[in-house]
């Protein structure tokens, strides 16, 4: 009896004390090394369950927002193959996701988009974040019969987007510009009664609280951006360039716009750098270099006699180069409406063949019949505009309605000598009201002083 319990003993002893050969290798080693134990951060992950749906975002951090990557959701990114369904199924993912997320097209890819409509409203902000490339189909050609050839990309009643990147937006534009319908300046060629529909490349239609940074954009077919119906837009950061002679390749134009700022930007093109059409007001435009263009525009307004509001319009610390207009006004005759409160100040010409031009005759054809109506234009400010113009045209020329005269035009600081020879030009005054605060060079001697005797009251449809 007393042998037995002193067996069970023995045996209880040497198994609490007992550790298996590998647990004895590891712990001599830790004693050795001074290691503690690894926590389970630094781990290796255990091996992922099998996905049940595609994944869609890449891994954010903590409080990061969703990526949504063009490429999970079948796009190629080789230029070739057409990736519109990629990109329609990215969008309505993020769109209608709770949270803010990103819709990523990814650097190193070129991805071809056809004509497209990305719809909201969205359940949150949306960040299009552009590294890579897109571009449309290769001109009229190759454009689906079934798809508009009026625009390209359309964002329609978006809140709150942002549309950034270090990537390019090409248009690839030359063969839409090449069109027999075309006009091209320079060019003896005839043009052809032909469709003539180009597409704008970015549309947004509708739309408010939008920013646009960063991109580069090229060689649209017709406008590279175009905002309808929009407001609370920033534009900021751009590089928008198409050829001189590209036809209708406005960089940035605004209808019906309100609150925008555009700052910071390079535009070089084939039309306005920059156009402001009816019904917008509170347009800030700063530290823009315009040009080779046809400068910064108002209008034209009134065409097919409509009536066109806009005022409250600031164009400042710019430069214009080598371009046909610098700061323009131009309205069509039998238009109503009126232009006021705009401001053009700390803005340097290089060789700008008409830098400052009010024209309430424009007309695009020699057959544009004389009008009484016009929209009236009042309340412009030029201030601290200096440089050189081309000699083919007056610095500056103010040619307003026979009915309905511009009134308040206000220089000061105004500098503008002939990029070529000695001899100053005259400016040119028609109808035109206004006062010189400061010596101008050349002097504008040809302004009417004080205001109208006579205002036909009945076709100043003031806004």
């Amino acid at each position: 009896m007393i042998l037995t319990r002193v067996l069970v003993l023995v045996l209880l002893f040497s198994f609490c004390f007992f550790v298996p050969p590998a647990q004895r290798k590891l712990h001599s080693y830790t004693k050795q090394k001074h290691f503690h134990p690894k926590s389970r951060i630094s781990l290796p992950p255990a091996p992922a369950p099998e996905a049940i749906s595609p994944s869609y975002t890449l891994n954010p951090a903590p409080n990061s927002p969703t990526v949504f990557n063009v490429q999970s959701f079948g796009a190629i990114g080789d230029g070739v193959t057409d990736d519109t369904e990629a990109f329609k199924m990215a969008w309505d993912t993020a769109c209608q996701s709770e949270e803010t997320g990103v819709l990523l097209v990814p650097k190193s890819y070129s991805f071809l988009i056809q004509s497209t409509i990305f719809t909201g409203p969205c359940k949150s902000g949306i960040t299009f974040q552009i590294d890579g490339i897109i571009m449309p189909p290769g001109g009229p050609d190759s454009w689906p019969r079934n798809y508009s050839k009026k625009q390209w990309l359309v964002f329609y009643r978006i809140s709150r987007m942002s549309l950034q990147g270090d990537g390019v937006i090409d248009g690839r534009g030359e063969k839409w510009w090449n069109l027999p319908c075309k006009p091209r300046k320079g060019s003896k060629r005839t043009t052809l009664p032909a469709p003539c529909d180009s597409p704008v490349a970015i549309r947004f239609f509708m739309s408010s609280d939008l920013t646009v940074q960063g991109l580069k954009v090229k060689n649209s077919p017709q406008f590279h951006f175009r905002f309808d119906g929009c407001q609370n837009v920033h534009i900021d950061l751009l590089n928008i360039k198409a050829p001189a002679l590209s036809p209708n390749t406005d960089g940035i134009h605004i209808e019906n716009t309100n609150n925008v700022k555009i700052y910071n930007s390079i535009i070089s093109n084939g039309d306005d750098c920059v156009s402001i059409g009816a019904g917008c007001f509170n347009v800030d435009i700063k530290n823009i270099t315009c040009g080779p263009s046809h400068g910064i525009s108002i209008g034209s307004l009134g065409v097919r006699n409509s009536r066109a509001c806009v005022s409250n319009i600031t164009v400042s610390d710019s430069i214009i180069k080598h371009s046909d207009n610098g700061v323009r006004i131009k309205t069509w005759q039998g238009g109503s409406g009126a232009v006021s409160a705009v401001t053009f100040h700390n803005i340097y010409m290089d060789t700008v063949r008409n830098p400052i031009i009010i024209d309430q005759y424009y007309c695009l054809t020699k057959n544009c019949p004389n009008q009484t109506s016009a929209v009236f234009v009042s309340d412009i400010w030029y201030t601290n505009i200096k440089g050189t113009y081309d000699v083919r045209s007056p610095p500056m020329h103010f040619a307003c309605s026979d009915f309905l005269p511009c009134t308040n035009l206000t220089l000061s600081e105004v500098e503008l000598l002939p990029a070529q020879g000695y001899i100053l030009s005259n400016p040119v005054c028609w109808n035109a009201y206004g006062i010189m605060q400061t010596l101008i060079i050349p002097p504008v001697n040809c302004l009417l002083e004080g205001i109208p005797q006579v205002m036909p009251e009945s076709d100043v449809d003031r806004c």
